[in-house]
């Protein structure tokens, strides 16, 4: 058997052409797997309307993919607050004229142990990720609604469908986003709308020093592909299912997780 090499593919070569000059809403969109999914759309020609609740950071993003020659526009929002919604949605529509894409990055991480979610951790870790998504997918949706089309793309989790130690609050939001996804295609379909998630598994989304990197590296050992993935590779997740290669799928958790949910136990472990 061959030794797993974690070597990155090259998916910032990958091409979707009908994405040009088409427009998306991309949430959290100020570190991790929000900016790596904005930065292959923007490679792809999308227009991007990036938002999240991290100003400094999010500005100097969009400033960097305008160095890049990609049309973003930032808009500052607490996406749990309806008001704040609603004018993501506005200023993208005033700023580009309509939106094709939202991309539902946005979560909140925090979590506790079950024995330890009290009341408030658990309205932060589920409520607020629900809440995240319903607000904007409510008014966006009815934008495309009246143009008889669009897309939906969620960032779910394998927590959805295999539970993290730790994180109960996380992944019972993320179960309700796969259910969530499913009845918005389902009710959306008859105008033109398409939904779908994306539910990465272990991912370099953040700067690690060369401690947590071995560690990381070495957690990898588990993941059938042998290593963790990349922010571009869920970006390239989300740009299939916006295409038009995607063009009969809706409904549908697809798992970019390097085979993590397939296997029964991690190498090694025999039951």
């Amino acid at each position: 058997m061959r030794e797993h090499t974690p070597v990155m593919t090259d998916v910032i070569s990958a091409r979707f052409p009908d994405l040009a000059g088409k427009t998306a809403i991309v949430t959290g969109a100020s570190r991790g797997i929000g900016c790596g999914i904005a930065y292959f759309l923007g490679r792809q020609g999308m227009k991007l309307v990036l938002t999240a609740r991290s100003e400094e950071k999010g500005r100097s993003f969009a400033r960097e993919l305008a160095g890049k020659g990609i049309d973003a526009f930032w808009v500052t929002a607490d996406l749990t607050v309806p008001e704040q919604a609603e004018m993501v949605l506005d200023e993208g529509v005033e700023h580009f004229g309509q939106v094709d894409l939202l991309v539902n990055n946005a979560a909140c991480l925090r979590s506790a142990p079950f024995l330890e979610l009290d009341a408030e951790r658990y309205k932060q870790s589920f409520e607020n990720n629900v809440r995240i998504i319903y607000e904007l997918s409510y008014h966006t949706a009815r934008h495309m609604a009246r143009r008889e089309k669009g897309n939906i793309v969620n960032i779910s989790s394998v927590g959805g469908l295999r539970a993290h130690r730790g994180m109960s609050g996380y992944d019972a939001s993320k179960g309700a986003v796969d259910a969530l996804t499913r009845a918005m295609a389902v009710e959306l379909a008859p105008y033109g709308i398409r939904v779908n998630a994306v539910a990465p598994g272990a991912m370099d989304a953040q700067p690690m020093t060369p401690r947590h990197r071995a560690r990381a590296r070495e957690r990898a050992k588990g993941i059938p592909l042998g290593r963790r993935g990349s922010c571009e590779e869920i970006g390239a997740a989300v740009a299939f299912l916006a295409s038009d290669a995607a063009a009969y799928i809706t409904g549908q958790i697809l798992y970019v997780d390097g085979g993590l949910t397939t296997q029964l136990t991690p190498p090694g472990i025999w039951i």
